[in-house]
């Protein structure tokens, strides 16, 4: 049985390691896992090669929202967020299409949140911060800002959050600069490395939040280490992200509960190496 991560670029990401861990703990032997440097243009071409030995599919950048358009099934997560990072494969031999970012950041979280939080900052604009939107609902976000380096973007992002009736009641867009209040209660920054250092020089001097940054390369990034500085709770990592949502599709492609604990570790062991 095959699985892949497939995206451009790919050499950097964790998820065979990740993924590989799982099968090793799970006792899957007959499981292999791999990384393919595959485009959007290349992306048909790709998956209709594929024969029935692959079960699933995880994908990044600059597949996400191109994805859908491969599958017989687009699950209503997927829909919602407009960003598909999972295929997994049918008994017709066809594909359904999910999107796992979405309870990688919901489980990323959890474990950290007081009982009720109402407000939340979102940084950046894209489609892995769509899913964050859609995580934050489902945890009881009411009220929302979005910054971003293009606020035509922001607005429309919390315009889409406001229009799909899950919770989210009210909200605000800026750019970029001063890119948190003392009044958020979870700060989500789904921003590229590029934009960490500016990020980081504008987090105020004091707040008690709770910041996930999805990056995890290089941990702790910029923002997390002045958020830290400035009093906030820095949640681990986007690795935190990345293994949740790994799980969750280790459960689709192979049937079997995912080792997560096993899981997380190789991450951290795989990032400790870099």
């Amino acid at each position: 049985m095959r699985a892949a991560v497939l995206g451009s670029p790919i050499a950097h990401s964790l998820s065979p390691v990740i993924h590989r861990a799982g099968y090793l703990a799970a006792g899957l032997t007959g499981w292999e896992y791999t990384a393919h440097e595959v485009d959007a243009v290349a992306l048909p071409g790709f998956v209709g090669g594929l024969d029935t030995s692959w079960r699933g599919l995880s994908l990044t950048m600059p597949l996400k929202e191109v994805a859908g358009a491969l599958a017989t099934t687009v699950d209503a997560v997927a829909t919602r967020s407009g960003a598909v990072n999972t295929l997994v494969r049918r008994a017709d031999a066809g594909w359904d299409a999910t999107n796992t970012d979405v309870v990688g950041v919901i489980e990323a979280l959890r474990p950290h949140l007081p009982d009720r939080v109402t407000r939340a900052l979102v940084l950046g604009s894209g489609a892995t911060a769509r899913s964050a939107v859609l995580a934050l609902a489902e945890l009881g976000i009411t009220t929302l800002t979005v910054r971003a380096r293009d606020t035509a973007k922001a607005a429309d992002l919390l315009s889409w959050a406001l229009g799909l009736d899950i919770g989210i009641r009210n909200g605000s867009v800026a750019d970029l600069g001063p890119w948190v209040s003392t009044r958020d209660d979870v700060v989500v920054s789904t921003l590229p490395a590029t934009a960490a250092e500016a990020v980081a020089a504008t987090v105020p001097a004091a707040h008690h939040g709770i910041l996930l940054d999805v990056g995890y390369d290089g941990w702790p990034t910029p923002p997390a280490r002045a958020a830290a500085a400035a009093g906030m709770t820095a949640v681990g990592s986007g690795l935190d992200m990345l293994v949740h949502q790994a799980a969750e599709q280790f459960r689709l492609f192979t049937g079997h509960d995912a080792p997560v604990a096993e899981m997380a570790a190789a991450g951290r062991a795989a990032l400790a190496r870099r």
